[in-house]
């Protein structure tokens, strides 16, 4: 397994008089295998996060300071700390030759989301309504947003409908167009993810309803002929 590397969080101070600096520092160690990363933070920051307060308040007097994430997506949380010292954060691209400016959009949006849902895994609404903020200013190709539909849909609750729904609108508005370019791959969604394509087939039902283009069966159904 690779060394670990450490983290500095080298971000301003949101004012000159942060209590967080007498706070006792706590190491966090974060992603596995050739990912593992060590990072450092202010142990009155992590407080403000429910969940780690929990894991924060376990520590023994005179043990170790340490939280393992072995789960968590590494630049997320890098991500997160930055928000926690700054009230806010910048997602560092690393773009490879001949990476359109799409296909770099396509990783932001990743990025943004991976930021969304850890944001909601740990309790911190502000970050997550950051994080929403920054979704909707990116560009993207047909590929990354279908890649971005896929995790929206596989790593959120159903009742979130704040990141849900405008995927599921964008994918209804653009179907007939984008289904021309990634066809076999949208379908293969729609199979594999059947709330993603009941939410997608939803909004243009309700669509067509209102606008009249739809037969609305009213009182029992209509019976099917049998001898057909």
């Amino acid at each position: 397994m690779a060394s670990p590397a450490i983290i500095p969080i080298t971000t301003r101070l949101l004012t000159t008089t942060s209590s967080f600096l007498t706070s006792p520092i706590v190491e966090i160690i974060v992603g596995q295998g050739d990912n593992e990363t060590v990072m450092t933070a202010h142990q009155s920051l992590l407080m403000e996060a429910p969940l780690l307060a929990e894991l924060v308040e376990k520590f023994e007097a005179s043990g170790p300071r340490r939280i393992n994430l072995p789960e968590e997506n590494v630049d997320a949380f890098s991500c997160f700390l930055q928000f926690q010292y700054t009230r806010d954060y910048n997602v560092v691209q690393t773009g490879t030759p001949g990476e359109t400016a799409e296909d770099k959009g396509g990783d932001e949006l990743l990025h943004h989301a991976r930021i969304y849902t850890l944001a909601e895994k740990l309790g911190l609404p502000t970050l997550q309504r950051i994080a929403h903020g920054k979704i909707h200013k990116v560009q993207s190709s047909p590929n990354a947003e279908l890649s971005y539909a896929r995790y929206v849909y596989t790593h959120t609750p159903t009742a979130d409908t704040t990141i849900r729904k405008p995927v599921a609108t964008y994918w209804a508005n653009q179907s007939h167009v984008l289904r021309q370019r990634v066809g076999d791959d949208f379908k293969k969604l729609c199979i594999e993810v059947p709330e993603f394509s009941f939410d997608v087939l939803t909004i243009i039902l309700d669509r067509k309803l209102k606008n009249g283009s739809v037969d609305e069966v009213k009182g029992s159904a209509r019976k099917r002929r049998r001898d057909i």
